[in-house]
């Protein structure tokens, strides 16, 4: 028997309240009301409870009409008539309009009544998972309308771009002119590649189990700090990197990369382009069994108002870089994949500090 169960039990009949009571409160969290004023004020201040026993004969207010009344407001708990007459008329209206889950006969036995009472907490579990996997779906559905339009807005636009610089250049015979359309043709192809990546990192995160490997993370940096090598000596970006691990950590590597490139990756894109020090910082602290991985930089900043939105999927807080909203969205999707938890801290003009904590899942 589950002892958090907590269950309503209402009756006019003060010794049936105290017997309910005393024959069940070892077993689970019982409420008792006489009528069903008192009742419905034990209902809004304990949200929690899972089941109501209600007598079908009261004065003032029946079970049914008790029932009938609150459905609305208390959809969730698990309605159970207790009557002595179960006419034809009682069953009828009890399953039209009081949604009656089951029917006890008075008096009650103790053995019928734990029954009952377990065969109504499954049903009220099950109702339970149903509407979270509803409301999980509803929201998939409305990700899935905006990614649906996102791609046939994002995918058209760069092949329409090269199509159309193939279009001019089909006309010219300098060779300089060429050049010109395929840089043109390059940022295009260059803005489809970006897209197809990011379309890349979406699906990666929705993957089944994670591959599971221990982490060095001085190999994971040097890794990463490669990739952009070229990029940050050409535009003059500083990137200093400190690791502190004494520690083994395990965990997906594909998914602290995913984690790592887009944060590096939106610390080097949003550098002041006046400032003559671009300066880029990347750490990681692992102490008992948690990677703490830091991302900052002297960047342009991020206004306050605008902290909760940046983990949005398709939100950009900045026209300065091309993108598609996808990072920061992935990036929070891979954080909660592994557990973990992500803080920002920025303002504009002044920089920009993420802050990554992951457990290890040894």
């Amino acid at each position: 028997m589950e002892k958090s169960i907590e269950i309503l039990y209402i009756d006019d009949e003060y010794n049936n309240l105290v017997g309910f009571k005393a024959a069940f409160r070892f077993h689970y969290n019982i409420h008792i009301a006489s009528n069903t004023t008192d009742a419905e004020n034990i209902l809004m201040t304990n949200p929690n409870i899972r089941i109501i026993f209600c007598d079908q004969k009261m004065p003032g207010e029946n079970g049914i009409d008790f029932f009938n009344r609150i459905k609305r407001e208390f959809p969730r708990p698990i309605r159970i008539l207790i009557t002595a007459f179960a006419d034809m008329e009682i069953v009828i209206d009890s399953i039209n309009r009081g949604h009656i889950f089951r029917f006890v006969r008075k008096p009650w036995e103790e053995s019928e009544i734990i029954s009952c009472i377990e065969e109504a907490n499954k049903f009220f579990v099950t109702n339970s998972l149903l509407e979270t996997r509803n409301i999980e779906l509803q929201k998939a559905y409305e990700e899935l309308d905006k990614f649906a339009y996102s791609v046939s807005h994002d995918l058209k636009d760069p092949l329409a771009g090269v199509l159309g610089a193939i279009r001019i250049a089909m006309d010219f015979k300098n060779v300089d002119q060429l050049h010109d359309i395929l840089f043109l043709m390059r940022s295009s192809i260059v803005k489809l590649e970006d897209y197809i990546n990011s379309l890349r990192d979406y699906y990666l995160l929705r993957r089944g189990e994670l591959n599971l490997s221990k982490i060095d993370f001085n190999l994971l940096f040097n890794d990463v700090l490669e990739f952009y090598k070229v990029y940050t000596k050409s535009n003059g970006i500083e990137i200093t990197v400190e690791v502190n691990q004494n520690y083994a950590f395990i965990n997906d590597k594909s998914v602290l990369e995913l984690i790592i490139y887009n944060l590096l990756s939106n610390a080097i894109k949003y550098q002041k382009d006046s400032s003559l020090i671009k300066k880029v910082h990347l750490s990681v602290d692992v102490i008992d069994g948690i990677a703490k991985i830091s991302v900052s930089d002297n960047g342009i900043g991020i206004p306050k108002v605008s902290h909760e939105d940046i983990f949005k999927l398709f939100f950009r807080a900045s026209d300065q870089a091309e993108g598609m909203g996808f990072g920061l969205y992935n990036v929070k999707t891979a954080i909660q994949k592994v557990n973990g938890e992500i803080g920002v801290d920025s303002e504009i003009g002044k920089g920009s500090k993420f802050t990554v904590t992951i457990p290890s899942k040894e």
